[in-house]
């Protein structure tokens, strides 16, 4: 008997001194619950969390009900949960004035003429209203218990150049800045740049070239994003967002995000390469930028965008249904480790094919920085 108990006391403590498994941070994009019963929602957010996933950026609408009901199911299993509301892009509603929609170049209103697809309706930031509706959104999912974070998305300009990967899917050549896509020349852009700068950016031949005018826009956006963080955190949450790549080499430029001056805790930049015909080392680059950016003050989550069918990626057609395939995700995850980044977040568990979530299963207990 006494030899039993030194066998085990020998197995426990060697058991003790084991070091714990190297595990990167893991988020998730996910939408629902729609007609899912909290059974089949629970099952699911089992399956993530025993798959590695630590955290979801959870899309449930405006109803604070539904985020406290989906919450509850989250904190059963353990995993973080933030709610991943739209900020500038809002369908119309009788909550929101037509007036307080952007307004292009060529003075068509993002209301009732979006441009590239049907569901481009986007707010002008410049009003006090919009902040005010969506402080009032945002406030109110803060105040549920389970929401761990705020998380924005959407909050920018339409894409005023689209990504390379997508212009042969729209039909356009992106060569420079038009008008089409260019936001925001609502009375009260101009005017109120007007004020500030003293140009009339409509006399202005080519806007595109007047340093003033984007640093206006990105402004805009900043300011919007401050101002609904001290909503957030008055409410003792996190808020962080979905961003461009970049924020340099491409969120600047192609939707005025100049994400390294927001006041958030965290950032979850898009760095879905197939979208900007790029390799998996491209997402090493776009972590190192972000980053340095922050000045490595707060954690960057890579996103990696999954192919949904990898056996149809090189005749599909959409950009859309590309992504990562399961012998690229190991490499994703080494670039955006190696080059700073925290963890990452993918878009989404839903498109992951058994054969992702096999290359996943080793991928995140690593310990890059030993490569």
């Amino acid at each position: 008997m006494n030899k039993l108990i030194l066998i085990a006391a020998v197995l426990f403590f060697a058991a003790c001194s084991t070091p714990p498994k190297t595990k990167i941070p893991v988020y998730a994009w996910l939408g629902g619950p729609g007609d899912a019963t909290d059974t089949k929602i629970l099952e699911n957010f089992t399956d993530l969390k025993n798959k590695g996933v630590d955290g979801l950026m959870y899309n449930g609408g405006h109803n604070p009900e539904i985020y406290s009901r989906v919450g509850k199911l989250a904190k059963q299993v353990g995993l973080e949960f933030h709610a991943w509301i739209p900020t500038m892009l809002q369908h119309p509603s009788p909550k929101l004035k037509p007036e307080w929609y952007g307004v292009n170049g060529e003075g068509e209103s993002a209301f009732d003429k979006p441009v590239y697809v049907s569901y481009y309706h986007f707010l002008c930031p410049n009003y006090d209203e919009v902040y005010e509706f969506l402080a009032d959104l945002y406030g109110s999912v803060a105040d549920v218990p389970e929401v761990d974070a705020i998380h924005l998305d959407y909050i920018r300009f339409p894409d005023v150049i689209l990504a390379r990967g997508l212009w042969d899917k729209y039909g356009l050549v992106m060569d420079k800045e038009y008008p089409k896509y260019d936001y925001c020349y609502c009375d009260k852009c101009v005017s109120d740049f007007e004020a500030q700068s003293g140009i009339n950016i409509k006399e202005v031949d080519d806007p595109s070239q007047e340093p003033k005018w984007k640093q206006f826009r990105y402004d805009l956006i900043t300011n919007m994003v401050n101002r609904l963080a001290e909503v957030v955190h008055s409410k003792n949450k996190m808020i962080n967002a979905a961003v461009f790549p970049g924020p340099f080499s491409h969120a600047k430029k192609i939707v005025r995000q100049e994400w390294n001056k927001w006041n958030i805790d965290q950032v979850f930049p898009m760095n879905y390469n197939d979208f900007y015909l790029e390799g998996t080392e491209w997402i090493g680059a776009m972590s190192k930028e972000g980053t340095e950016a922050v000045n490595h003050k707060k954690p960057l989550y890579s996103g990696l965008f999954i192919c949904p069918d990898p056996a149809k990626k090189t005749s599909e057609p959409d950009p859309e249904n590309h992504g990562l395939l399961p012998e690229e995700l190991e490499d994703a995850i080494r670039q955006s480790m190696q080059n700073g980044a925290t963890g990452i977040c993918l878009f989404t568990p839903g498109r992951m094919t058994d054969a992702h979530w096999e290359v996943f299963e080793k991928a995140i207990y690593k310990d890059y920085t030993k490569e």
